[in-house]
């Protein structure tokens, strides 16, 4: 049994860690609106992006002409998984959710003979596939020093993507991410980019509009910023939903210590009542010995 002395300084731990996950989770809801607006604010952009380049792919995509980017390799041997995670933990299961959707992927892939290469973009999800997967690694983006995500940085991780596909190093490549909806709430996201896969829009935009140049000309030049594009969108909506998730976390870990504080008060107590009645049962029996 734990002496009055061990119970207090064990108090005095849990109080000094409530203060701890009560200050991150100040900053995380900080940081969370300016990460919430910014990828909300990206959302229309990417939205209408798309909706233009698939109104042009609808036209384009069985043309001899057709970009590489579009038309694919005409095979889909080997698969490219773009694996986005946090560079930091302390974020509930926010890495673990992509890490399992790309685990499932990644099983999958693999039991129907397909080629797997893995690009990890952020630290705590390489930790966590490296001792199973790790044969399949084939390079890894740091932002660890990214204060804030800028377009920038998205540019860099498409070059490299586009950079593989054009060296023939993949036929598919695909993006998990987290998708933000709430604080509460994250939804794992797995996003085709290459080849371009589009939802087109209702009605036919090539029998509206005639474009100058060619669709196909048009679309080698979007492509690759789309590529980028969707590479943005989703460090923003990973960021927003890295940022949730640790608020979410850290308030469930600041409650959880005030209920071990209060469990732990009541057991000093009780153990401080429990140490003072022997006392006096043992001062009242010298007593009554003389």
């Amino acid at each position: 049994m734990p002496s009055l002395k061990d119970l207090k300084n064990r108090i005095q731990s849990v109080k000094n860690t409530r203060k701890i996950t009560k200050a991150m989770q100040m900053v995380a809801a900080a940081k969370l609106r300016r990460a919430q607006e910014a990828a909300e604010a990206a959302r229309p952009y990417a939205e209408r992006m798309n909706a233009v380049m698939g109104a042009l792919a609808s036209g384009a995509a069985n043309s001899a002409g057709a970009p590489r980017l579009l038309a694919g390799t005409g095979a889909d041997k080997v698969q490219l998984l773009v694996i986005m995670t946090s560079e930091r933990g302390l974020c509930g299961g926010f890495n673990t959710t992509i890490v399992r959707l790309a685990r499932a992927k990644i099983q999958e892939l693999l039991a129907a003979g397909k080629t797997v290469k893995v690009l990890t973009v952020g630290k705590k999800g390489r930790e966590q596939l490296k001792r199973d997967y790790g044969q399949y690694f084939v390079g890894h983006v740091d932002l660890s020093d990214v204060k804030r995500l800028g377009y920038s940085n998205a540019q860099g991780i498409a070059r490299e993507i586009l950079s593989r596909y054009d060296g023939g190093e993949f036929d598919v490549a695909t993006l998990f991410y987290n998708r933000f909806q709430s604080v509460i709430s994250q939804i794992p996201t797995a996003k085709q980019v290459i080849p371009a896969a589009f939802d087109a829009p209702a009605g036919s935009a090539s029998a509206l509009y005639d474009y100058e140049p060619s669709e196909e000309g048009i679309l080698a030049d979007l492509l690759p910023r789309g590529v980028a594009t969707q590479v943005f969108t989703a460090l923003l909506e990973n960021g927003a939903s890295e940022q949730g998730a640790r608020m979410s976390a850290m308030d469930n870990a600041t409650r959880n210590a005030g209920d071990m504080i209060n469990k732990l008060t009541i057991r000093y107590n009780r153990s401080r009542q429990a140490a003072i009645t022997k006392e006096l049962i043992e001062i009242i029996s010298g007593a009554e010995a003389l």
